[in-house]
């Protein structure tokens, strides 16, 4: 708006409070003195052209696959190509999980994500005391290439991306991963996927670690040099909100926190030698996408922004690819309630609606049961068909960034950007993420917002239908996946069955010379790689990291 125009909206807004809302809060008053997002963002009653009167369309919009990328990262979105739905899916052994996936691919995911067992996750075999009872509990038990090998029989590897939810012991399943695909003849120049190898999350918000946080960083390193080098397509780290939310951060601080945590792993990237074009490309970011509608859509599209500028303007990336943000995306599992579970379903349909709006890459969908268990094949398909009928049949993917422009969206996109650099610029004043979380910033931040959360949950400010409000006296029973009990009996067969049978000499080789270049500092991918090809299991890797490096140990954060 010209300055005229600037008047004329503001006297015609002045006459509307004075008339016509005024008059209607005289006869109806407002359901609450305050209104909020889900992370406590006050929302005013109207925006409207004053939002955008000090905004730059081209600086702070630009055009869908230009920078900033506030609009998309692709010119075209969805109208050329729809996002990935990539059903997070794992449980039992890699038998179970592989008929899985090839039931979801038959239903039309397209693509693989894999859920991992708490063993596997803290880096210990299925025959360690501490596996007993979680083997193949809550994800897939891999102890050996074999595992790996089974758990992708009959899927083309060079012909679908695999995403693999690990952290800790990230090298070990990628390791295991190249080896699969070269013993089938697959070049690992040509696989593409993601590990999430994301460790300082892990010591901010989910806690599943195997070594302290500076090793993690070099082991890291090792990766993301390995992967520039020979598996050039794959990305390296899924920079990751999601489980910092699930602590009970705010969108804000997931925000930050996951982008600081970026900025600390590009730093890394350039401490090993790596020209900052070289590696960006590479990385990858996850969110989770709560049940605020617009906060969410707003959130992703700040995060495309402020990730554009980081690269240009702090690590000085010329390639445009470093500059995008490119996220997959899961509705948030804290929002799922055991009570009314059905309830779930509408929960997850509007969150992957955000997300779709928001413009991610790729996208999972929680299913209806997953506060009880992991998804049944009902539930899980249910899941995948809100996928479906978004893309399908709601008409959202036929433009590009189609809520952009709105004034509440907008306003609600510069607020969150605003609080989230506020935090990055404090994070950048400790000396870095790696410095703010062994001071424990970042987890005392999350826990102070999940307590004031749970506080308006108690005072009735925010409302869960089913839970602290519209409850039901007695809760309705849905089927239920149950683990075989035998599946840990099975597993643990098969891993000592792999270790009595292989070249024992070899694969004590193969441990000494890990060893060896984890103690002199050089890339340990190379040595891992010749480990799993060994028959050295991951537990055994793992010990090494544990022997050579210490096991950490949370300090309390009060």
């Amino acid at each position: 708006m010209d300055r005229s125009d600037e008047h004329r909206y503001a006297a015609a807004r002045e006459r509307w409070e004075a008339t016509t809302l005024r008059e209607t809060l005289a006869r109806q008053p407002e359901r609450a003195p305050r209104f909020s997002t889900i992370s406590d963002l006050e929302v005013d009653r109207l925006y409207g052209p004053e939002v955008l009167a000090s905004r730059d369309p081209l600086r702070d919009l630009g055009f869908p696959g230009e920078y900033p990328y506030t609009r998309g990262i692709h010119a075209t979105m969805y109208r050329g190509r729809l996002w990935t739905m990539r059903m997070f899916a794992g449980f039992g052994t890699a038998e179970d999980t592989n008929a899985r996936f090839r039931y979801l691919l038959e239903q039309g995911q397209t693509g693989l994500s894999v859920a991992f067992d708490m063993p596997t996750l803290m880096g210990y075999d299925s025959d360690h005391p501490r596996a007993l009872g979680e083997v193949g509990r809550e994800g897939v038990a891999i102890d050996t290439v074999e595992d790996m090998d089974i758990l992708f029989r009959g899927i083309p590897l060079d012909r679908v991306t695999t995403s693999m939810t690990i952290n800790a012991p990230a090298n070990i399943l990628l390791a295991m991963y190249v080896a699969v695909a070269q013993s089938r003849g697959v070049d690992p120049r040509a696989l593409g996927g993601t590990i999430q190898n994301d460790m300082l999350k892990e010591f901010i918000a989910q806690k599943e670690w195997i070594v302290p946080p500076r090793p993690s960083i070099r082991l890291i390193q090792d990766i993301l040099v390995y992967c520039t080098r020979e598996v050039p397509r794959w990305n390296t780290i899924s920079i990751s909100g999601y489980h910092i939310r699930e602590a009970g951060a705010t969108a804000a601080q997931e925000l930050a926190f996951t982008l600081a945590d970026g900025i600390a792993y590009v730093e890394a990237g350039r401490e090993a030698g790596l020209e900052v074009d070289a590696f960006a490309p590479r990385l990858s970011f996850f969110f989770d996408i709560h049940s605020d509608f617009f906060e969410e859509v707003a959130k992703l599209r700040a995060a495309r922004r402020m990730w554009a500028r980081i690269m240009r303007e702090r690590f000085g990336a010329q390639d445009p690819r470093s500059w995008m943000l490119r996220t997959h995306a899961q509705t948030a599992g804290v929002s799922l309630t055991a009570q009314q579970p059905l309830n779930n379903i509408a929960r997850t349909a509007i969150q992957a609606l955000a997300a779709v709006l928001g413009g991610v890459q790729s996208l999972h969908t929680n299913s209806m049961d997953e506060t009880y268990a992991l998804p049944t094949e009902e539930a899980v398909t249910v899941a995948l068909r809100t996928q479906q009928i978004i893309a399908h049949e709601t008409g959202v993917a036929s433009t590009v960034d189609p809520l952009g422009g709105s004034y509440f969206l907008e306003a609600l996109t510069d607020r969150i950007e605003a609080e989230a650099s506020a935090y990055i610029r404090k994070i950048d004043e400790m000396g870095g993420m790696l410095a703010a979380i062994e001071r424990g910033y970042p987890m005392r931040e999350i826990a102070e917002a999940s307590y004031r959360y749970q506080q308006q949950l108690e005072r009735k400010e925010k409302i869960v239908v089913g839970v602290n409000e519209f409850a039901q006296p007695e809760a309705v029973p849905i089927p239920v996946l149950r683990v075989d009990p035998d599946v840990e009996r099975r597993q643990v067969e098969r891993l000592r069955r792999v270790r009595a049978a292989r070249d024992q000499a070899a694969a004590r080789r193969a441990l000494d010379a890990l060893r060896r270049v984890t103690e002199q500092g050089g890339n340990t991918m190379y040595a891992i790689v010749d480990a799993v090809r060994a028959r050295v299991t991951m537990g055994e890797i793992c010990d090494v990291f544990r022997a050579v490096y210490g096991e950490y140990r949370e300090q309390a954060i009060l």
